[in-house]
């Protein structure tokens, strides 16, 4: 079907049942979290957007002002804000798996749904690569991706090979899958 389970068992988490998608930049997280948010009248939401509503900054902005480093604790504060919601749908930004504590709250507040595709792929997604802070080049881009890939692997509770698919083909591989196990 395009889908698979990572090592964890899925469990119900106390509290929140949040579906967190993780991938690369250009996987398509943000279009599949409306797209299932539309198809099951759940709320969705980006985590680079609410850094920025909270930073009051673009991504671009806070990379090159106030550095990774900064962002990534407001990537964290963000995340331990959507303990007291429930039911959403989270896209995650690209490397919110470089924060091992981004992981464990993940874990703790729901699951964690992986996108995997080809990098090429992901580039040709990519509307506007000047506003992509993880994109200084391709070269750039691609030693990233290749450190990323293992750390989204670990992180993934499931899997879906995204592939040759259409969003729209994906969002209803990702429905079965998360249907199939209650999850949505």
């Amino acid at each position: 079907m395009g889908g698979s389970e990572g090592g964890r068992v899925l469990a119900s988490k106390h509290g929140c049942d949040h579906i967190f998608f993780i991938g690369f930049l250009g996987a398509g997280k943000s279009t599949l979290a409306r797209n299932l948010g539309r198809m099951f009248k759940r709320r969705y939401l980006d985590t680079d957007r609410l850094v920025e509503r909270r930073a009051g900054h673009s991504i671009s902005y806070l990379f090159r002002n106030e550095g990774e480093a900064s962002f990534r604790e407001l990537e964290t504060k963000v995340l331990e804000s959507l303990a007291s919601e429930r039911s959403l749908l989270v896209s995650c930004g690209g490397g919110i798996v470089e924060t091992p504590r981004n992981i464990e709250l993940m874990h703790e507040m729901g699951v964690c749904v992986y996108l995997d595709g080809e990098f090429d792929d992901s580039l040709r997604q990519i509307r506007s690569l000047a506003s992509r802070p993880d994109f200084r080049s391709r070269e750039h881009a691609l030693r990233l991706y290749q450190h990323r890939r293992p750390l989204y692997r670990s992180a993934a509770d499931l899997t879906v090979d995204i592939r040759g698919r259409s969003f729209e083909d994906v969002s209803y591989i990702c429905a079965d899958m998360l249907l199939e196990r209650g999850l949505l």
